[in-house]
């Protein structure tokens, strides 16, 4: 079955941010290139970008990974944050869900505090301090 991913750009601080969600969603990174590791021939890499993230990932859940690379501008990259992505997070309980929401939310903006909602759910969304859009869902089970 295919797998879907969700792969972002940062304008050089993912290893920060990714170090951040770690934080929240535990784990190890299964891979983690930087500039300097990847030799391109015909592309110098400014001394100051060496260290920066080409790839890393982090697995959330059984089968999900979240993945990220810097965007440099000395690459030819122009970062163009924007509101047409979002992270949809499903825990398996209303108290990890909590958990997840508060610490997503530190130094971010909280669009909708997480509660329980009309269609069943208990969600909330909100914008990291990296400027990353998320929800968090948890769907509570269906009696019967």
């Amino acid at each position: 079955m295919t797998k879907l991913n969700i792969y972002l750009n940062f304008a050089g601080e993912a290893e920060e941010a990714f170090n951040f969600y770690k934080s929240i969603f535990k784990g190890d990174f299964t891979s983690v290139v930087r500039f300097k590791d990847m030799q391109m021939q015909g592309i110098d890499i400014p001394k100051e970008h060496e260290n920066k993230i080409m790839h890393i990932a982090l697995p959330i859940g059984k089968d999900d990974s979240l993945m990220a690379s810097d965007a440099l501008e000395s690459m030819g990259h122009k970062l163009v944050n924007g509101n047409n992505v979002y992270i949809s997070v499903r825990p398996e309980s209303k108290e990890e869900a909590d958990r997840i929401f508060t610490a997503l939310s530190a130094d971010g903006t909280i669009e909708m505090q997480i509660a329980d909602q009309a269609w069943g759910d208990y969600y909330g969304s909100l914008k990291d301090k990296f400027g990353i859009l998320w929800m968090v869902n948890y769907s509570y089970p269906k009696a019967g």
